[in-house]
């Protein structure tokens, strides 16, 4: 298979993972293990422009959320997804800094999604007996923030699932009102991350050594697919429940550990 084909391949999985809570990172990692393994800065690089497409998506509702300032719900929403990307950053980078993360091998991954899966079908049942809840408050958003973190120290997490299922269990309990918010905090999280990942290779002049062709490729296959997802996601959402995903999380963990045990 050629590397053009392998990019394009992996951008495509990026995009239809990203957003779902299935974890994009265990997937990328598990098709490189057939596609080959690419670099930390391709896989940022390819979240960023699944990340792009969740702009897109939500670009109405950012600019009205941007120049509508003056109403008090916006400042208010606004402030909270300021939080929710604050603490991230602030917990984040010293545990990456620190090198704290689980190994991204297949055994890990495979346990994450297996565990996650059960986490899901227990977590939104929990979140139901709230009612049905759309605001976000100030817990919520703090705990949004510190999910994504969980999701990064642990390959295979999912941090959309996480993220929402977090905000679902603090008091967000409608799903379409938590994807929403979760969606949104990640723009700026995953950007900053594509960011100082940049940032980190330039300064290790590895710039030169990237195969920019395959990483623009797959960066817009994954804004297309991720584009595409997004926007069935939250339809399916708004009647549909995430037993379906939570299921085959533990199903592909399970067969993971069975077909690939030790690796």
């Amino acid at each position: 298979m050629s590397d053009m084909l392998s990019a394009l391949l992996l951008g495509v999985l990026e995009g239809l993972t990203e957003f779902l809570p299935v974890s994009s990172t265990g997937h990328l990692l598990i098709a490189q293990h057939w596609l080959g393994a690419r670099s930390d800065f391709f896989n940022i690089v390819i979240q960023a422009g699944a990340i792009l497409a969740v702009t897109l998506v939500f670009r109405q509702r950012l600019w009205g959320l941007l120049t509508g300032l003056d109403d008090p719900a916006n400042r208010d929403y606004v402030a909270k997804l300021a939080v929710a990307f604050l603490v991230t950053a602030l917990v984040g980078l010293p545990v990456r800094l620190a090198g704290w993360e689980l190994p991204e091998t297949v055994t890990p991954v495979a346990t994450a999604l297996v565990l996650g899966g059960v986490w899901m079908l227990v977590a939104e049942r929990l979140a139901e007996r709230r009612g049905d809840v759309a605001t976000v408050s100030w817990k919520v958003a703090v705990l949004v923030g510190l999910a994504q973190v969980v999701a990064g120290v642990f390959p295979g997490t999912s941090r959309s699932a996480a993220a929402i299922f977090m905000a679902m269990l603090a008091g967000t309990s409608r799903r379409p009102a938590a994807a929403e918010f979760v969606f949104l905090a990640g723009i700026p999280t995953m950007f900053a991350a594509s960011g100082y990942a940049f940032v980190e290779l330039a300064a290790a002049g590895g710039l030169g050594r990237e195969p920019w062709d395959e990483v623009a490729l797959a960066f817009a296959a994954a804004t297309v697919t991720g584009f595409a997802v997004v926007r069935w996601l939250m339809g399916y959402i708004k009647a549909h429940r995430f037993t379906g995903f939570a299921l085959y999380r533990i199903v592909l963990g399970l067969l993971l550990l069975a077909l690939m045990p030790g690796q």
